[in-house]
């Protein structure tokens, strides 16, 4: 028995229990930390004699049948008066008639969506892996929508890896703090002693407005040391715990009430960490670029991402804002490696996302989309290479002199389709 293995077996197990599960009101699944199996159920069914003697035979048999991921017969039943206190703060998802919760070191949600955001529209920018040019995009994509006028709050939260503010910057407009510094001192209850001063506006803005938040400050100070805590929860007086994930997000909010942006850019960190996890699923985004290159690393990587959405079925309500982005296709044989892209994105998404159209049925009334359908969210908002927009450090200069035609034709499906979003969500909130 190996950990892949138990959920399917403890489904099993139950699925032939289901009169002890119908007269319970409730049964939570807790796998620990160990990832070791013990089951919740309501404290008033320790006085049912009857009842307690099923939930020992159940306990009986996890033991013998879950091995190593299994505890002890005697302290595989807990028993509570609610239910809430056993899922508050852990990603937890339902199996049947019953409900998984996952006790995991990290603070990552992967398993949870938060709704979108009726405030400013919050895009990011995500890749499975680093080096696709995911940065460089941002960058371009809030100088194209400065130039249509938008103010633009750009966020810099690739804290491990910070380097887009610098494109978007000189040295000696970067602002006295940044994330890190809010993160930390917010521990403290310090937060707004630094709010002001961690937005600095580029100069590359024409029409609209570019406002830059930076991982760290110009004077970057002990950055490793405050690295280390910026995942930390907070607790108020009353005791009350807020998760890192939940301060970022009124991080976020306190910005944007002092700014006023139409639209907030947010570069994430890459893989599938807890700050990854923090920008796609937790900070109200309503579209997610999933930025692509077509080799094995990234169609594995988004694959994994999907089907844990599937397992922990909040795939309907990520789907929806999610949008590949062709990353970097290269100046020769462009529209063949386009069309190979854009294949390899259907069928991920044909295989974890879209519906399944029975036969004779009604394709209107499915989430479903022909492979060549350029509205639909497998289809790339491509981004061509360029040797000119391949280093971030002689980017900003780049920027300052560009040619919006050369941007238009490098970045301009990708640049347009933000356009649009941010566009369409304006007047839907006007």
């Amino acid at each position: 028995m190996t950990f892949d293995e138990v959920l399917p077996k403890v489904r099993e197990i139950l699925a032939s229990r289901e009169g002890l599960l119908k007269a319970l009101d409730w049964m939570v699944v807790n796998r620990d930390l160990n990832g070791r199996i013990s089951l919740v159920v309501p404290d008033a069914a320790s006085a049912d004699e009857h009842r307690q003697g099923q939930l020992e035979e159940l306990a009986s048999t996890l033991e013998s049948e879950l091995g190593p991921h299994g505890l002890a017969a005697d302290r595989a039943i807990l028993y509570e008066e609610d239910r809430e206190p056993v899922l508050a703060n852990a990603p937890h998802y339902p199996l049947d008639r019953v409900t998984v919760v996952d006790r995991l070191l990290t603070e990552g949600r992967w398993g949870a969506v938060e709704g979108a955001t009726e405030g400013a529209k919050r895009v990011v920018f995500y890749s499975i892996k680093g080096g696709v040019g995911r940065s460089t995009a941002l960058a371009v994509s809030a100088w194209w929508l400065a130039q249509a006028g938008s103010r633009v709050l750009v966020l810099d939260m690739d804290l491990e890896s910070p380097g887009l503010s610098s494109t978007l910057l000189p040295e000696t407009r970067r602002p006295a703090y940044g994330i890190t510094d809010w993160l930390v001192e917010d521990l403290v209850g310090n937060g707004d002693a630094v709010l002001d001063d961690m937005v600095a506006t580029s100069e590359l803005s024409r029409e609209g407005e570019i406002m830059v938040v930076p991982s760290h400050g110009q004077d970057p100070g002990e950055y490793v040391a405050k690295l280390g805590r910026v995942w930390m929860p907070s607790r108020n007086q009353e005791g009350g715990h807020q998760a890192w994930y939940q301060r970022l997000d009124r991080m976020i909010t306190g910005l944007e009430s002092q700014w006023q942006p139409d639209v907030i850019l947010i570069d994430s960190r890459s893989g599938i960490d807890d700050i990854a996890s923090a920008c796609v699923t937790d900070l109200r985004a309503g579209l997610v670029l999933l930025f692509a290159h077509d080799d094995a690393q990234t169609w594995t990587g988004y694959s994994l991402l999907f089907r844990y959405w599937a397992q922990t079925q909040v795939i309907r309500h990520m789907r929806e804002r999610l949008q590949i982005a062709g990353a970097t296709l290269p100046d020769v044989d462009t529209e063949t490696r386009f069309d190979e892209l854009r294949e390899r994105a259907w069928d991920l998404f044909s295989e974890h996302l879209y519906d399944e159209i029975p036969a004779g049925a009604q394709e209107e009334a499915y989430w479903n989309f022909d492979d060549r359908d350029e509205g639909a969210p497998h289809y790339p908002w491509a981004v061509r290479w360029h040797r000119d927009f391949t280093a971030l450090t002689s980017l900003h200069d780049r920027l300052a002199g560009i040619d919006p035609g050369q941007v238009r034709q490098l970045f301009g499906p990708l640049a347009e389709g933000i356009q649009r979003y941010v566009s369409a969500r304006s007047v839907a909130n006007e």
